[in-house]
C-alpha cells in the first residue's frame, strides 16, 4: 500500500443544526441521506451549471463534534467558504475553511485503516482507495498505522492518471466546465434523483436531452508528454485540450463527436506535434460514438 500527502487539497467544516439541509440545498450530492462515516462526491455550482469547485464530502462521527468536512482544491478552500457563507442566510449553520490547520493524505494499492484523523473511503473510483483527514505533520504517522509506504506525492498523479480520473483547475476549468464535461456523471458526482440544487435546471437539461458533447477521456502517447494545456488537433481542426500527464498517458477535454469524425476520416491526432490514441477510461459508461450516454 501506498500513500502520499496531497498538498494542493485543503479542508471546508461545516456544521450546525441545519448544515445537511443547507448542503444538500446547494451541492450536486445527495447529502440526506447520508450517515457518519460516509463521503460523497459532488460540486457547487454557478446557477449556469458550471462547476465552481468540486469536493468531496464527509459526515464525520457524533463522537467526534459531528458536522461536515469538505475535501476540496486548497486554492479554492477560502473562495468556497465564502460562497457558502453567501448562501447561509438565516440557516443555522458555520462554515469554516480549515487548511491552515488540515490536509488530506491519499492510500491506494491495499486496504487498512487508521485512528489518525478522518478516514473516508474515495467516492469517485474504488482503485483510488483511501483518504484521511489529518494535520500535515501526522502524514508519517498515519502511514504507518495504515502500513502504507509514504511517497511523492508525484506517485499519487501518476495513479490518478492512469484511472483516467480528472484534477480540477488542471484538466478542466473551474467557472467554465459542467459536471458532464468533467465526467461527474460518471464518478457518482451529481445525484440526479434528489431534489433543488444551484445548476440543477441546466444539468438535468442536459441529463434528459443527451447534449453533452464534450467529455474527459485518456490520450495514451509514446515518448515525452506535451505540455499541459495544449491543442488536441486532428489536421486544421482542434479537438480538445490536453492536461494532466504521466507515464505514456494522459487526461484530456476533447469533443467526442470531433474525434469520431477524425477517426473515421483515417486522421491523426496530435497534441504539441506528439500523436495520441483517445480511449475512454474504463469505468465510463460513454463511447467516442456516444458521448452522452450516462450512468
Amino acid at each position: 500500500m501506498k500513500a502520499a500527502l496531497l498538498s494542493d487539497r485543503g479542508v471546508v467544516k461545516v456544521v450546525g443544526e441545519d448544515a445537511r439541509k443547507f448542503l444538500h440545498g446547494l451541492l450536486t450530492a445527495n447529502i440526506e441521506t447520508m450517515t457518519p462515516g460516509d463521503a460523497r462526491y459532488g460540486a457547487l455550482l454557478t446557477p449556469q451549471g458550471k462547476i465552481i469547485t468540486d469536493c468531496i464530502v464527509v459526515e464525520a462521527k457524533p463522537d467526534t463534534g459531528g458536522g461536515f468536512f469538505i475535501d476540496c482544491p486548497r486554492a479554492l478552500a477560502s473562495s468556497f467558504a465564502t460562497k457558502l457563507n453567501f448562501y447561509k442566510l438565516r440557516a443555522s449553520v458555520m462554515v469554516e475553511d480549515l487548511s491552515e490547520t488540515l490536509g488530506v493524505l491519499a492510500a491506494w494499492d491495499g486496504t487498512g485503516t487508521t485512528e489518525y484523523g478522518l478516514c473516508y473511503t474515495d467516492p469517485r473510483l474504488p482503485a483510488l482507495g483511501l483518504r484521511v483527514m489529518i494535520p500535515p505533520h501526522l502524514a508519517q504517522k498515519a502511514a504507518d498505522d495504515l502500513g502504507a509506504a509514504l511517497v511523492d506525492v508525484a506517485e499519487y498523479e501518476s495513479h490518478r492518471i492512469a484511472l483516467g480520473i480528472p484534477r480540477g483547475g488542471a484538466d478542466f476549468a473551474y467557472g467554465d466546465a459542467f459536471p458532464h464535461e468533467a465526467d461527474m456523471d460518471q464518478l457518482a458526482g451529481v445525484d440526479f434523483k434528489k431534489g433543488c440544487f444551484v445548476g440543477q435546471e441546466v444539468v438535468a437539461r442536459m441529463q434528459h436531452r443527451g447534449t453533452a458533447r464534450t467529455r474527459i477521456v485518456t490520450a495514451e502517447y509514446e515518448g515525452a508528454a506535451p505540455e499541459a494545456g495544449v491543442a488536441m488537433m486532428a489536421g486544421e481542426k482542434n479537438v480538445g485540450t490536453f492536461g494532466t500527464a504521466a507515464n505514456g498517458r494522459g487526461i484530456a477535454l476533447v469533443r467526442l463527436d470531433r474525434v469520431a469524425d477524425a477517426l473515421a476520416a483515417g486522421a491523426s491526432i496530435e497534441a504539441g506535434g506528439v500523436p495520441m490514441k483517445i480511449v475512454t477510461p474504463t469505468w465510463a459508461q460513454f463511447t467516442i460514438s456516444d458521448p452522452t450516454k450516462a450512468t
